[in-house]
């Protein structure tokens, strides 16, 4: 048997983070191993599954993917876990559109074959809880809502009349209850969040929500309720089958100012026959100088604006040779990192690596949020015209330049279709942030074009 469980909300807020965290350190304490994912496209969620796992957490998208895809994903991501804790996002039916499950936890929870936990929050109702859950086991009939969690509540009293209600009108068992304590809020989500959570300042809360949630809730009964048969793929060859050695090294960023990298994307890139060799541009490693490739992943460049620009020997490394025409991917925060310059929202403006024309500059409010479908405009060895990857846009930043530049992706929303990015010589740069498991095929692209480069001797 395999153990599996999403824990799904009635709608955002309602404190589904808080109940995965707490039932995660608690699985923890007991021993288990256990392993984490977030549904949809989120770096700040599967940082804290990862803080308290101690395994890296991973995105399930069934947008991004497709279904044989996303099984696999699952199954690499499980391989070696006792239980796997899928968390999921906004509401349970809420995805790409109005008309349709597609990428919601809903449609996630029914491709991977998982039970579902429903976290409601009670602050406000009693026997209406019962009427929530109902509706939500009968939007979906093919949905299998196992038991549900009464978040919020005002005390044992209330818990009792919000169990009886549910368990008489809708056949699943009330497994416990988080009480409405504002002292074990989590934290306000920012992409500066990440850094803190790295660092550890957040483990005592993470083990104070593991003890609040052994005390309140039947974890025995939530290890009972996630038992299903093993999942198994439906694809003959993996892509994350081992290939052959290609002989090339990609130098990977990555440091508490380049941390938004899909783990898959790191598994890929040595699937597909390279070795990934990590430095830290914050720690003043310069690029490693046996490097075939470059790949700078996303963060928040801005938040350590001032120290990455004193980092001139780092900044001049990547510069050079990205001159010298090493093949070179950066996706939002590596983009503005290969800028001229950034500009904070307190107005201050620090020079970066320079590799690419015009200045970033930092706004308050969202320049660009959602999935993007993106194709590769002419010159862009990653991705071509023929192929199609996805991923996702967020960001508070926007790139001004007076220069002509080129584009490097055609990309397509719900809000319409247009270019974004930088294109020259070997680089790649755009805001977009590819899962590249939606398309295998710019994997072995930009191995390839290592490869290439690397015969040519441009090291």
């Amino acid at each position: 048997m395999s153990q599996r469980l999403v824990i799904a909300g009635v709608s955002s807020g309602v404190g589904k983070t808080t109940f995965t965290i707490g039932l995660m350190a608690a699985l923890k304490k007991r021993g288990l191993n256990v392993q984490g994912f977030k549904c949809g496209p989120d770096y700040i969620d599967t940082s804290f599954h990862t803080a308290v796992t101690e395994r890296p957490s991973r995105n399930v998208d069934s947008w991004m993917f497709s279904k044989d895809v996303l099984k696999e994903v699952f199954i690499q991501g499980s391989n070696g876990a006792d239980i796997s804790i899928i968390e999921g996002v906004m509401g349970f039916y809420d995805g790409k559109s109005a008309d349709s499950n597609q990428g919601s936890t809903a449609e996630i929870s029914m491709l991977l074959d998982c039970p579902t936990l429903l976290v409601v929050d009670c602050s406000k109702m009693a026997r209406s809880a019962a009427a929530i859950v109902k509706g939500y086991q009968l939007f979906e009939p093919h949905v299998n809502i196992v038991g549900v969690i009464a978040n919020k509540v005002g005390s044992i009293g209330h818990y009792k009349i919000i169990k009886e209600a549910v368990e008489q009108e809708c056949g699943v068992p009330v497994c416990g209850y988080l009480l409405n304590d504002s002292s074990v809020k989590m934290p306000q989500r920012h992409l500066g969040l990440v850094p803190s959570v790295e660092r550890g300042d957040l483990n005592e809360l993470f083990l104070k929500l593991g003890e609040l949630v052994e005390q309140t809730i039947d974890v025995n009964k939530l290890l009972q309720l996630s038992m299903r048969k093993p999942l198994e793929s439906n694809v003959t060859d993996s892509i994350f089958k081992q290939r052959s050695s290609k002989g090339i090294k990609l130098a990977i960023a990555k440091d508490r100012a380049f941390s938004f990298y899909y783990q898959e994307n790191l598994e890929l890139l040595e699937a597909y026959g390279a070795e990934c060799l990590y430095f830290s541009p914050l720690k003043g490693e310069t690029i490693p100088e046996e490097a075939d490739g470059l790949y700078i992943g996303g963060g928040f460049p801005e938040q350590f604006a001032k120290e990455l620009s004193e980092q001139s020997a780092v900044n001049q490394s990547i510069k050079k040779r990205i001159e010298q025409g090493l093949p070179t991917l950066a996706e939002c925060g590596g983009f503005m990192y290969l800028a001229e310059s950034i500009e904070t929202i307190e107005g201050k403006q620090y020079p970066m690596v320079g590799v690419i024309p015009g200045k970033i500059k930092m706004g308050d409010k969202l320049a660009a949020i959602g999935y993007r479908e993106i194709t590769g405009l002419p010159g862009n060895f990653l991705l071509t015209q023929k192929h199609t990857a996805r991923g996702h846009e967020y960001h508070y930043s926007s790139y001004y330049s007076s220069n002509a530049r080129r584009n490097a992706y055609h990309t397509k929303g719900v809000f319409g279709e247009g270019e974004e990015g930088y294109l020259t010589k070997n680089l790649i740069a755009g805001y977009t942030h590819i899962h590249f498991a939606s398309c295998p095929e710019l994997v072995e692209n930009f191995i390839e074009k290592c490869v290439e480069m690397k015969k040519h001797g441009s090291r």
